[in-house]
């Protein structure tokens, strides 16, 4: 997928996902890592966000994750940032802060740095709690450059997102 195709992508989810909100009377609040308020961005970049759009909380290091959502030094420690486990805590303890309907997570590796093996660059992990329910998914691991990387973590966001709000 070039970068012309992944722009127009997320314009028509960003739509999508925000009418779906709008039409069910849904709040959504973010916690963001590696996209570093993208997914926020993107969002309140259209008109009449603020009726579904509560906040977007930015925890691009460990301490703030665990200041502010409360990720759980065990589970850094053990799993580290990057990892299901600590997208999870991050959209449990966005629910908890924000009381709103739906809280998503992301968290990953944008590159060109900080890969490893086992966490190579543009691995993401990506966690929803709705309706009383924790998801939780890797999203596809792309590798095109840091800007393609975040946009690319944003578009899995709002592809899991539409995919629950359709099967409701």
């Amino acid at each position: 997928m070039n970068t012309v195709d992944l722009t127009q992508q997320l314009d028509a989810l960003t739509e999508t996902v925000a009418r779906k909100l709008r039409e069910k009377g849904l709040t959504l609040s973010s916690a963001e890592a590696c996209t570093g308020g993208l997914f926020a961005a993107r969002l309140t970049d259209l008109a009449g966000s603020s009726r579904f759009f509560d906040r977007s909380i930015v925890t691009y290091s460990n301490q703030a994750k665990l200041d502010h959502l409360g990720v759980r030094p065990e589970t850094l420690e053990t799993y580290g940032a990057v990892s299901p486990e600590t997208a999870r805590e991050m959209a449990v303890g966005l629910a908890r802060v924000s009381g709103s309907d739906v809280c998503i997570s992301v968290t990953g590796i944008a590159g060109p740095n900080g890969g490893t093996e086992e966490k190579p660059v543009g691995t993401v992990f990506i966690a929803v709690v709705y309706e009383g329910r924790t998801h939780s998914f890797q999203a596809p691991t792309v590798n095109v450059d840091r800007s393609y990387n975040r946009n690319h973590s944003v578009l899995s966001m709002l592809e899991h997102l539409n995919q629950l709000l359709t099967t409701d």
